[in-house]
């Protein structure tokens, strides 16, 4: 795409047809890219450039804080606003109101049809996060007893509206889901052949209170482009489609991260957080592990006789408590992931604590080893270790084992135990492992030290 700078030029200049020209060679994942460099009454200008159908497709690709400060702007063209506000797709339309200020939206559902209203209303009225907020009524349906012609005479007629037609479904006179079949198979077909050839009966569908993340993992194992909703009468009552479905997994993705990474989600973009939430987000957390970390501190007090006789053990607690801290936080991100992909399950607990319990005692085996003969090759060229350096070395190596494993046992296990508290395994932040192994971390290590440099240092 071309540079930004020449469409503000355009605009600042009035220049609207060289603009027009410009603007009907993008697509609409390019138009808005390029609206979400432009400032809102730039993008009010490029609007009136575009077709409500265009304009409604771009909507798609903005980011919610833009497509919400565009709404506002076009807010003083309210005739626009209302053809816009009732061509939005059902599901895209209830996404967005969601996100609104609760005064946003009853402007906004005042401006819908009775029928867009309608629709609007019994979207919003399933729970939260629940797979009828994702749904939409915008679907083809024919009936078992038609044949492959009428079918596709029908699909002309009526769905031009639908959110996808690579998926018609089929269902009785009552509404009631039989089962549905690909578009394909009806094109490459005779078109005197009945509907009812294609049925197996063997359909997947969601239930409009089912939880997003049950939708997601739906989607995961039949790898379709769309899913029915039906009601508990299985009449069918709209669809799921898998843009919706990726964008509630970017959502998810992006709040396991924050979590991950030790700070609460963020309910807007980065750059649009304003600074004292931001800090607030991040503040709890920090204040949090910091007062975990002071237990580090009285750790260390509790060893004060042990440093003071050898005070070369201090020399390693960096060492010892982030190798601790590191093996903890990439088992902890390993699990996390694997418990959001639907690799691992609770009853898998005693495999992966196998599993870890092997990885950890190896991984603290080439560490223990790597520091061992680090203390080795200092001790012969530089003699800073004294004349017990061996014994240094065997503590070091043998606290690295002890603290890595301990470390990956933790990071691997706590998702687990949070999952069975019904807390979410995210939680289970790596700042939180590496604050929780550093306080055992230091116990280990001059435990240790106490049992192998008895009689000698100690």
């Amino acid at each position: 795409m071309e540079k930004v700078d020449e469409y503000r030029v355009l605009i600042v200049k009035h220049d609207f047809k060289s603009l027009d020209q410009k603007l009907k060679k993008l697509t609409p994942p390019e138009t808005a890219l390029l609206m979400s460099e432009l400032s809102d009454r730039q993008n009010v200008v490029v609007l009136q450039m575009l077709t409500d159908d265009i304009a409604v497709n771009v909507f798609k690709f903005l980011p919610f804080a833009k497509l919400h400060s565009l709404l506002k702007e076009l807010s003083k063209d309210e005739e626009r606003l209302a053809r816009l506000i009732n061509r939005v797709p059902p599901d895209d339309r209830t996404s967005l109101l969601i996100q609104l200020p609760p005064q946003t939206v009853s402007k906004f559902m005042g401006l819908l049809s009775p029928k867009e209203y309608e629709i609007a209303i019994n979207l919003l009225n399933y729970p939260e996060k629940s797979v009828g907020r994702l749904m939409t009524p915008d679907y083809v349906a024919v009936h078992s007893d038609w044949t492959v012609q009428q079918a596709l005479d029908y699909i002309r007629t009526h769905g031009h509206d639908s959110e996808t037609l690579n998926v018609i479904y089929v269902t009785d006179e009552k509404g009631r889901l039989i089962d549905d079949c690909r578009i394909r198979q009806l094109l490459l077909s005779e078109p005197s052949k009945p509907i009812a050839a294609f049925l197996d009966k063997n359909f997947v569908a969601l239930k409009p209170n089912n939880n997003q993340k049950t939708a997601i993992e739906t989607f995961r194992k039949v790898g379709r482009v769309a899913l029915p909703v039906i009601d508990k009468q299985q009449r069918l009552i709209g669809i799921v489609t898998i843009d919706d479905v990726l964008k509630v997994m970017e959502r998810e993705a992006t709040k396991d991260i924050h979590k991950i990474g030790g700070l609460d989600e963020l309910d807007v973009d980065y750059m649009k957080t304003p600074f004292w939430q931001l800090i607030k987000k991040r503040a709890r957390w920090l204040i949090f592990l910091f007062i975990g970390e002071m237990l580090t501190a009285t750790a260390m007090g509790h060893f004060e006789n042990e440093i003071a006789k050898a005070v070369i053990l201090a020399l390693f607690v960096p060492l010892i408590i982030s190798s601790g801290g590191n093996s903890g936080s990439q088992a902890a991100t390993l699990v996390i992931r694997a418990m959001a992909v639907g690799d691992v399950s609770l009853r898998d607990w005693w495999a992966v604590m196998r599993r870890e319990t092997f990885s950890g005692l190896t991984l603290g085996i080439i560490l223990g080893a790597i520091g061992a003969l680090r203390i080795t090759i200092w001790a012969q060229f530089l003699h800073v270790y004294g004349a017990h350096w061996p014994l240094v070395a065997a503590t070091v190596g043998l606290a690295l084992i002890g603290v890595v494993l301990w470390g990956t046992l933790v990071g691997s296990m706590l998702p687990f135990v949070l999952r069975r508290a019904g807390a979410d395994p995210a939680v289970s932040s790596t700042p939180f492992v590496a604050t929780l192994v550093d306080v055992t971390g230091l116990i280990i290590y001059f435990s240790m030290a106490a049992l192998i440099l008895h009689g000698t240092l100690l």
